[in-house]
């Protein structure tokens, strides 16, 4: 998975939109840390490193260690709420990691081996359907991609989510049909779905 991320934090007094306010005026970012049958931690970050490390495109999928009064504490970000005008961060919400605690991430989908799929070197066209993929996953153990081999994929089959092989202990959270992560056109099917309907 991706490397742990750190990211110091200090402990907020009071919550409320006042105090809130007041810490962004000061270039801070209020959170909570909750879960782990224990009472919510409420914390403040500095915006500029929380900004940073969200520019990295996996902050979600990542384990964050909160540094707050000489503790660490494992957690996943679960929520980021953004304010509509500037865009930065107003409040994150963190799940605190606590044993073998299960997480739902979204995992991004890397197809390897296309130079042996005989439709790719046809002039196919990989259509995917899913970028992503919902999994349940272990919290010490969140994969940063799940990779989907086409070898011997050709024009016209689809790949399912039963054709993945996903790491150990690593679940789908979609369990009731096996969907589609991508499927395999002909070029010119491309096109007549695109709305050429000439005809010769």
């Amino acid at each position: 998975m991706s490397e742990a991320l750190n990211l110091p934090a200090e402990a907020r007094e009071r919550a409320g939109k006042g105090a809130s306010r007041s810490l962004r005026r000061d270039g801070r970012t209020p959170a909570v840390i909750y879960g782990g049958k224990e009472e919510p931690t409420l914390i403040h970050v500095e915006q500029k490193e929380l900004v940073r490390q969200l520019m990295t495109g996996h902050f979600m999928n990542s384990i964050v260690n909160i540094e707050v009064g000489g503790k660490t504490i494992r957690t996943l970000p679960k929520d980021v709420a953004f304010h509509p005008v500037t865009d930065r961060p107003t409040h994150v919400d963190f799940l605190r990691m606590t044993g073998d605690t299960k997480v739902e991430v979204h995992v991004p989908v890397v197809f390897i081996n296309e130079e042996a799929s005989p439709g790719l070197k046809k002039g196919g066209v990989l259509n995917i359907v899913r970028h992503e993929l919902e999994l349940l996953c272990p919290n010490a153990d969140i994969p940063e991609e799940i990779q989907v081999d086409v070898t011997g994929k050709d024009l016209g089959d689809s790949i399912h989510i039963s054709d993945v092989t996903l790491p150990k202990g690593v679940t789908s959270v979609i369990t009731d049909r096996d969907f589609t992560i991508a499927t395999l056109v002909a070029p010119s099917a491309l096109k007549s779905s695109e709305g050429d309907t000439t005809t010769a």
